[in-house]
C-alpha cells in the first residue's frame, strides 16, 4: 500500500479510502490510485484486513450434499446474495450426518465466518449449543427444534394437499404416496397433507416410504402393482423418489398416464421434457435462498442476535402436466397459496 501511495502521490489513508469506498475521494484522485494499483499489480492482504476491520467477510453454508440440484441451487442463490453484500461464501457438505455438520460448522466458526445458513441434517442436530450462541445462524428448508435460529420454509403439508386434490379430480380412488422417510421434516408434513387430503375425500391412506435407493423402489412398485386392489395414481414426496418412481415404472413397462397417474413434490430440470411430462408442485428454490440469505444479512448487518426467530413460509405452485392424464391447462397453478407470510 505505501509503494501504491507513493507512486499515486498520495498518503496510504487515501489508498485505504479508495479500495474501502467508505470515504469520499476525488475522481482525480480516485483515477491516480487505481492507475498506480493496476501499475503495481496490488492486491490487499485480505487476512491482515479481516484481522484490522475484525470482521471476515464470509458465511458459510452447510447442506447435506451438492448432488441434489435443490441443495447446489439453493446455495447458488444464497452466494448471490452474499456478493451483492460484498461478502464470499465458503460451501461445505454434512452427508446427512449431525456430526459431520457439527464439525463442519465448528471449523466454519474457526474460520471466524459472520453467519451460517444450513440444511440441516437429518437426525437430531448439534448446532444449537454454546459454541454457536453468538453466530447469526439462519435454517433453510428445515428447521432445528427447539433452537432459535431464523428458518426459511415452504407450505409442504398444503403443497401436498394441493396435489392430491388434483389427482382425486381426475377420479382417483387409490393413491398410494411414496416418501423418502417418516420422520424427515419435510416428508413428514407432505405425508400428513396427504393423508389429509385422502380422508377429507373419503379416501383410504396408503403411506410406503422406500428411501432413495432404485432397487428399493422397483421392489416396492412390483408389490405394489401385484395387489388385489393396486393404486391407480402415485404421490411421490421429494425429486429422488419421483426419478426413482418414473424409473422404476418405466422399467416394469408401466404407462404413465395410461395404466399409473403420477404427481411429484419438487420440479426438476427435466420434468418438463421426459415423456409424458411430470405434473410436480414446484418450491420457489432460487426464494428460498435469497429470502435465508437476506434474514442472515439484516442481523449480521444490525451486529446482534438476540431478536426473535423469524419464520419464513413460502408459496409452492402446482405445476400441471401430463402425468395424471387429461387435464384443462388454463389452471396451472390457482391451487396453490400464492401469499408469502412472516410469522
Amino acid at each position: 500500500m505505501s509503494d501504491v501511495a507513493k507512486l499515486a502521490g498520495v498518503g496510504t489513508m487515501t489508498v485505504s479510502r479508495v479500495l474501502n469506498g467508505t470515504v469520499h475521494v476525488s475522481e482525480e484522485t480516485r483515477a491516480r490510485v487505481l492507475g498506480a494499483i493496476a501499475k503495481l499489480n496490488y492486491l490487499p492482504n485480505e487476512i491482515a484486513r479481516s484481522l484490522r476491520e475484525q470482521r471476515s467477510r464470509q458465511v458459510g453454508i452447510i447442506v447435506p450434499n451438492l448432488r441434489d440440484p435443490f441443495f447446489a441451487i439453493c446455495s447458488h442463490s444464497v452466494s448471490l446474495v452474499a456478493k451483492q453484500h460484498a461478502y464470499s461464501v465458503i460451501i461445505t457438505t454434512s452427508d446427512e450426518d449431525p456430526q459431520t455438520e457439527f464439525v463442519e460448522a465448528t471449523r466454519m466458526l474457526r474460520r471466524h465466518i459472520e453467519g451460517l445458513i444450513v440444511i440441516p441434517a437429518f437426525g437430531k442436530s448439534r448446532i444449537g449449543g454454546r459454541d454457536f450462541e453468538q453466530t447469526p445462524i439462519v435454517t433453510l428448508d428445515r428447521p432445528v427444534a427447539g433452537s432459535s435460529f431464523d428458518c426459511v420454509l415452504v407450505q409442504n403439508k398444503s403443497g401436498a394437499r394441493t396435489g392430491v386434490r388434483h389427482l382425486i379430480d381426475h377420479g382417483h380412488r387409490r393413491i398410494a404416496f411414496l416418501g423418502l422417510s417418516r420422520t424427515l421434516f419435510t416428508i413428514k408434513g407432505r405425508s400428513e397433507g396427504y393423508r389429509e387430503a385422502m380422508l377429507e375425500a373419503g379416501l383410504k391412506p396408503t403411506a410406503h416410504f422406500v428411501g432413495d435407493a432404485l432397487p428399493e423402489m422397483l421392489t416396492t412398485l412390483v408389490t405394489l402393482l401385484a395387489g388385489n386392489a393396486p393404486p391407480t395414481a402415485f404421490f411421490c414426496s421429494n425429486n429422488p423418489v419421483t426419478r426413482n418412481a418414473i424409473h422404476a415404472l418405466s422399467t416394469l413397462n408401466v404407462k404413465v398416464p395410461g395404466d399409473i397417474a403420477l404427481v411429484g413434490f419438487d420440479d426438476f430440470e427435466m420434468a418438463d421434457i421426459i415423456k409424458p411430462a411430470v405434473t410436480v408442485i414446484r418450491q420457489p428454490l432460487e426464494l428460498l435462498g435469497s429470502s435465508a440469505a437476506e434474514l442472515l444479512f439484516s442481523r449480521i448487518e444490525r451486529g446482534e442476535n438476540t431478536e426473535p426467530a423469524r419464520r419464513v413460509v413460502l408459496p409452492v405452485e402446482l405445476v400441471i402436466r401430463d402425468s395424471c392424464g387429461t387435464h384443462d391447462k388454463s389452471s396451472t397453478g390457482r391451487n396453490a397459496v400464492q401469499e408469502r407470510s412472516l410469522e
